[in-house]
């Protein structure tokens, strides 16, 4: 069953150029891990402030997956102070395909 995920964070206004460098050239270890972790079309949209997040899941265990992604994203998500959790983050949509 495949599920659509999506999230949507704050940028720090000031950390923009900072966010926009380092997502360039997304570093191949993250692509790997996300991979592994059976997410696919892993797509981050950025709109004024607010950076909107979406990705479908192919697994059968969302949270043990996102378990192995960690590890290697980890080093990545500390390197990168731009973002804030947003309030209104959720799922946007899970569901099945077809």
């Amino acid at each position: 069953m495949m599920q659509r995920c999506g999230s949507v964070i704050r940028l720090r206004p000031e950390c923009r150029d900072e966010y926009l460098s380092l997502h360039a050239n997304v570093w191949p270890g993250v692509e790997a891990a996300l991979t592994r972790a059976n997410i696919r079309n892993y797509t981050i949209f950025l709109r004024d402030d607010l950076l909107f997040g979406y990705y479908e899941y192919i697994g059968d265990d969302h949270p043990a997956d996102l378990g192995l992604r960690w590890p290697s994203c980890g080093i990545w998500n500390d390197s990168r102070p731009s973002r804030k959790r947003n309030h209104a983050r959720a799922h946007v949509r899970r569901g099945r395909q077809g």
